[in-house]
């Protein structure tokens, strides 16, 4: 990974926490609005090229979340928090995707492209179900296991004592209750 994509991942996670979004992917955003953009994947990661659009992945979102059983705000959310709705974002630890789906989440999902959009909220909102059927639908706890996993949260009884994930959980339900109330 180049130091300029590890400064990315760097500045998409500062912004999450501080709930904005950082100047490179707004910029992108809004060129995929005004519909000039197009999001081009490392061609190690599988080498596809994908036109996708805010009401795109909107629909993707709407269509995951409903086939999965799980409220497509709490996806929404995720997926923003996640990755900016940057279908090409990729973790310094490896996770991929609008849902950030580590590679071996997204096998036992049966995601073969992550990032291939709809593959990869299909997977995360599949997952997000498992998570939520896991902690009897407490949506915190899910969500703290979405980042920081299951493990930790059932080590803890509860949203791991961990900077990043206590925040990660905050900006998740804010942005949750604003996609609920919109």
């Amino acid at each position: 990974m180049s130091i300029g994509a590890d400064l990315a991942t760097v500045q998409r996670r500062i912004a999450a926490i501080a709930g904005e979004v950082p100047p490179p992917l707004a910029q992108r955003f809004a060129a995929l609005v005004a519909g000039n953009g197009s999001v081009t994947e490392d061609s190690s990661a599988g080498a596809r090229t994908a036109a996708t659009t805010p009401s795109g992945i909107a629909r993707l979102i709407q269509l995951a979340a409903t086939a999965a059983g799980v409220d497509p705000a709490l996806v929404r959310a995720i997926t923003e928090a996640e990755s900016g709705f940057d279908p090409a974002a990729r973790s310094r630890a490896g996770a991929v995707g609008l849902m950030q789906l580590m590679p071996a989440t997204a096998l036992a999902l049966g995601v073969q492209n992550p990032y291939d959009p709809a593959q990869n909220v299909r997977g995360g909102a599949r997952y997000l179900h498992e998570l939520l059927d896991r902690f009897a639908g407490d949506i915190p706890s899910a969500v703290a296991a979405y980042n920081a996993g299951p493990g930790a949260v059932e080590r803890y009884g509860g949203i791991p004592p961990y900077a990043e994930t206590s925040a990660y959980v905050a900006r998740v339900m804010d942005l949750y209750r604003r996609a609920r109330n919109h």
